[in-house]
């Protein structure tokens, strides 16, 4: 299953690696950020969930995860 969700990122390279935060998160098959439409408002994520994952609790811990990366991230669950 594919969610998207809005992520409020500033540069290139916190998305990259708020990306692979997400990567990195169990109950994760895949996740993509989209850069390029954060300049103008919140960007995308795109989070694939590995099968059976619950996506609500799974998106707490990519928060977590992400916050790491940007303490003042956001995902707008």
């Amino acid at each position: 299953m594919k969610k998207t969700y809005k992520i409020d990122v500033d540069c290139a390279n916190c998305a990259n690696k708020m990306e692979d935060a997400a990567k990195n998160t169990a109950g994760v098959k895949n996740a993509t950020v989209n850069f390029m439409t954060c300049s103008l408002s919140p960007g995308k994520m795109i989070v694939e969930f590995e099968d059976g994952q619950e996506p609500a609790a799974v998106m707490k811990q990519v928060l977590k995860n992400c916050k790491k990366v940007e303490s003042d991230c956001e995902i707008f669950l």
